[in-house]
């Protein structure tokens, strides 16, 4: 592992001002910073420009668009003049939705969404959809990539099976990673960096272990060398 670590810093800060000085602490150790759904709706573009800077750093839209095919086009399209490379939508949305996403930002990758790693095996049961979790996620995978995704969403416990589903060119991006000893906050299936990659992810996104540090930047570097050290071990 060379260079910037695969890391999405996601700067869900209280304001833009915070935010963009969280993205420069943090770019010169990590590919990619990743922008929710709370600062987009409080800033609009300029959330997108001001975390970018000059520093040209890739910019994860995590948007999870989740509506009628013609709806998430136009959202798709709407946002893609702001060049993110990475943009989410929620595979459960069904495929049409993401095949539009897909022809309306043919510049950025499109990522669909699988099961948020937020929710649990009875969590399933509740909102009626068919489990076990890992089922689940792979059948979204499966949906995603069939319709024209580029990426996918999913948690580290299903990293390994989702990559076995859908081969080695499809990126695959992990929420709930937290370095041991880290809160697992409101996460309830989660791994540490070193075992996500080790699973197969290609990108790891991690917020409040960094962005909530006395140095943010500090933090990043810090697990960005453990990911080296972790890497060098492996080869």
């Amino acid at each position: 592992m060379n260079g910037q670590a695969p890391i999405a810093v996601a700067l869900d800060a209280p304001n833009l001002e915070t935010a963009a000085r969280w993205a420069g602490l943090v770019t010169p150790h990590v590919s990619t910073v990743k922008v929710g759904l709370e600062l987009y709706l409080r800033y609009g573009p300029e959330a997108v420009a001001s975390v970018r800077g000059a520093s040209g750093v890739r910019v994860f839209l995590d948007l999870k668009l989740h509506d009628i095919p013609a709806t998430v086009a136009g959202a798709a399209g709407a946002v893609a003049r702001l060049r993110p490379e990475l943009l989410t939508v929620h595979a459960a949305a069904g495929p049409a939705a993401i095949r539009a996403a897909v022809d309306a930002a043919p510049g950025t990758t499109i990522l669909g969404v699988t099961v948020l790693t937020s929710l649990g095996e009875d969590d399933l049961d509740d909102i009626g959809m068919a489990g076990p979790v890992r089922d689940a996620v792979r059948r979204l995978a499966v949906l995603a990539v069939a319709a024209g995704a580029g990426g996918l969403v999913c948690s580290p416990r299903e990293v390994a099976a989702v990559r076995a589903e859908v081969g080695p060119d499809i990126l695959l991006i992990t929420p709930g990673v937290r370095p041991a000893g880290s809160d697992a906050n409101d996460q309830a299936r989660v791994a540490t960096p070193e075992e996500a990659l080790q699973a197969g992810a290609d990108l790891l996104v991690i917020g409040r272990p960094i962005t909530g540090a006395a140095d943010p930047g500090a933090a990043a570097a810090t697990v960005a060398a453990s990911l080296r050290r972790a890497d060098a071990v492996r080869r």
